[in-house]
């Protein structure tokens, strides 16, 4: 699954920024500076020379090289190209906002903005980041499962309840586990023709991890979501989606990680349902009128000087 896992190409699907973001993790120290700095200011970066660049850093031209190849392009060259597109597609005060952390002195409408427009952003960019084909295999896997596993723990936790809901509603055979104790122990007893789901935006939680690499040594068919392509979980997963989220210091799990995480577990959702769309509608018409006897019936108040 190596070539499932491989660093994302830079180009007209895959955004620059959006590419720089989900490898920052795994670069190393001096390209990590050079890294932040491009995020930071992406347009004035695309301006600038190797070498002004590489003084801002405090480092050499050669590392800023090294970060461009380490992030799939052949040179300086390219990286100014790239940023020059990302910032001619977008308004350049926005890209600027998305790049930025909320700052302490930020106001209310401010911060509303830089929200607003990450969550946004953290929708689209997902959607072009996402690999279509590794979409279609995963939904395939879960078409043929005789039992689904999802596990994610605090924001992640609720996505997998989320995925649960979903895929319960048109009667396939789907479990959240959020208690990492639960999940460990239903791992335990998957094996072949199952299907697990890891959900970590990190990448990095241990307890998903454990429990995605607890089903797949019983020969369970694992799936990871995160946003990062190169983090621990892929190691344990036969297929990995990648989300394109930006968390800040204010904002850390917070909302954005989960609406794309979202995103895809809707992208997921609808493929799966399509493959059967008379099975998906008798469902859901079913499930939808169940839940409908649930709601207080209102009635009509009656006002004064009604007959």
């Amino acid at each position: 699954m190596a070539e499932q896992r491989a660093r994302p190409e830079p180009g007209a699907d895959v955004g620059i920024l959006v590419t720089i973001r989900s490898l920052l993790p795994n670069l190393a120290p001096v390209e990590r500076r050079v890294a932040q700095a491009v995020l930071d200011d992406p347009q004035g970066v695309a301006w600038r020379s190797i070498s002004e660049l590489a003084r801002a850093c405090g480092t050499s031209a050669t590392s800023v090289v090294r970060f461009c190849r380490a992030i799939g392009l052949r040179g300086y060259p390219d990286l100014r190209l790239a940023l020059a597109g990302a910032v001619a597609r977008d308004d350049a005060a926005a890209v600027a906002a998305a790049s930025h952390d909320i700052d302490p002195g930020d106001d209310a409408a401010t911060i509303t903005s830089k929200i607003a427009y990450a969550d946004a952003r953290a929708v689209t960019d997902t959607a072009s980041h996402l690999d279509i084909s590794i979409l279609v295999q995963v939904t395939e896997a879960l078409a043929k499962a005789g039992r689904i596993d999802i596990y994610g723990v605090g924001a992640s936790g609720f996505v997998a309840l989320d995925l649960q809901m979903k895929l319960q509603r048109i009667g396939r055979p789907a479990f959240a586990w959020p208690d990492p104790h639960m999940a460990i122990s239903s791992a335990a007893l998957r094996g072949g023709g199952d299907v697990a789901i890891g959900l970590s935006h990190t990448g990095t939680t241990v307890d998903t991890i454990d429990a995605l690499r607890e089903a797949r040594s019983h020969g369970a068919t694992t799936a990871a979501v995160t946003n990062f392509p190169w983090s621990p979980i892929t190691e344990v997963a036969d297929f990995v989606l990648i989300t394109a989220a930006r968390e800040t210091a204010f904002r850390s799990g917070a909302t954005t990680s989960r609406i794309a995480q979202l995103t895809v577990v809707d992208c997921l959702f609808v493929t799966l349902a399509q493959q059967d769309l008379p099975g998906t509608r008798v469902a859901l018409e079913r499930t939808f009128a169940a839940a409908q006897a649930k709601r207080v019936r209102r009635t009509r108040r009656q006002r004064p000087g009604d007959p």
